[in-house]
């Protein structure tokens, strides 16, 4: 089995068809704390003229002639159906009235770090699952009632000391904590209970579930399984013809049935940044480009905080949630964006076999800080795209 899904089946409590599963005799309650359209809040804040308009941040779009691609945009630019890793070059035709602007990755960096250390200060374990979202445990408050009262009172103080709003999901687990988070944004609080977590979770699009991409759901579909619901309900023994023993804790979850809990780290040893894309591509100018941006970003942070690395790896996860890296490891420490860049493109090159990806990242490892501040900096990885569904190969 796939050990991916193998260490989903662990933290959901799931141990495989046919086995026992053991769950936690007091429900522990986690929150994903999500930062709404983080980039393009940013600056709208730091440029009030922009407040409730669309915002798109990313490369310059030259008239509608540019290379490159939407890092990120503000929920009224998604209304044009403007999204992240979208050419520039197409956003400006959906709305050429929008703010096109660069991304200042050195000002996200300080921003998120504020806003993290106001997470941290909430009792509690504390997991950072990216530049912009957090898990935090909050089952010493001792009931739902409880977590989402405090939840509101974390909501608040971010809004009034760094002037922005985030979505919080409260559940069991990770999983469901992160689907909730998504429920309903902007600014959302949604909490899903353990007594009805099945019956809220039925109605939804199966492509709710973190890790069911396009290409997954378009199998479940062919299944005749459209909704969480229709999952949950499902013949484990034709998803397993289909999945292998993984499906168990892909049909776990969509009953509602999840317990992964927060993941403490200790230092840090590596640094990343990854898109998925909203439609799985070949097209390699986009992903050379979606590398520049990733590049450039890494770059940014790495020369914010000092930083310097050994070893570049590409990762690209193709239909099917199959998922293969390469990596390059240089003799001494390095810097400097244009190392990143074309020893990503060069990885790439190597990689690449022309199928449709639906993810591309890069991560910086074998980091080396300055100063002990900078080495508690973590990982910027989403911790449930970890928890992926794909057949065994």
């Amino acid at each position: 089995m796939d050990k991916k899904m193998s260490d989903l089946n662990r933290q959901t409590g799931t141990k495989g068809h046919g086995e026992e599963r053991v769950v936690p005799e007091t429900p522990q309650i986690i929150i994903h704390a999500d930062m709404d359209s983080f980039y393009a809040s940013i600056e709208a804040r730091e440029h009030p003229e922009m407040a409730k308009k669309p915002v798109v941040v990313g490369a310059d779009p030259q008239d509608g002639f540019g290379r490159g691609v939407v890092c990120t945009c503000s929920y009224e630019a998604r209304k044009y159906g403007i999204h992240s890793a979208m050419p520039i070059s197409r956003a400006f035709q959906l709305c050429p009235d929008a703010y096109f602007l660069s991304p200042d990755f050195s000002l996200y960096e300080k921003v998120s770090s504020r806003v993290m250390e106001i997470m941290k200060h909430y009792p509690g374990r504390f997991e950072q699952a990216g530049i912009d979202e957090a898990f935090l445990d909050f089952t010493h408050t001792g009931s739902f009632a409880n977590a989402c009262e405090r939840a509101m009172l974390l909501k608040e103080e971010i809004r009034v000391r760094e002037g922005l709003t985030c979505s919080i999901g409260i559940a069991t687990g990770k999983i469901l904590a992160k689907i909730a988070s998504d429920f309903r944004k902007p600014d959302g609080l949604t909490a899903i209970l353990p007594d009805t977590a099945r019956e809220f979770l039925a109605p939804l699009p199966v492509e709710k579930i973190p890790g069911v991409g396009k290409k997954t759901a378009g199998d479940l579909h062919g299944l005749g399984i459209y909704t969480i619901g229709d999952l949950a309900s499902a013949d484990i023994q034709h998803l397993i013809g289909k999945y292998g023993r993984s499906a168990a804790g892909l049909q776990s979850i969509a009953r509602g049935e999840d317990w992964s809990g927060i993941e403490t780290r200790q230092g840090f040893c590596s640094v990343s940044r990854e898109t998925t894309f909203d439609h799985d591509t070949s097209d390699t100018g986009l992903l050379i480009l979606t590398l520049d941006t990733l590049a450039q970003d890494l770059s940014s942070w790495c020369d914010n905080e000092s930083i310097s690395y050994r070893t570049v790896t590409i990762k690209l996860r193709y239909e099917g949630f199959i998922t293969r890296t390469r990596a390059r490891t240089f003799a001494r420490h390095t810097t400097g964006m244009r190392t990143i860049q074309g020893c990503a493109w060069q990885l790439f090159r190597e990689l690449y076999d022309g199928r449709n990806v639906r993810l591309i990242g890069i991560r910086l490892s074998g980091l080396r800080a300055s100063d002990r501040k900078q080495k508690r900096i973590g990982e910027f990885h989403s911790t449930t795209q970890q928890n992926e569904y794909r057949p065994e190969e």
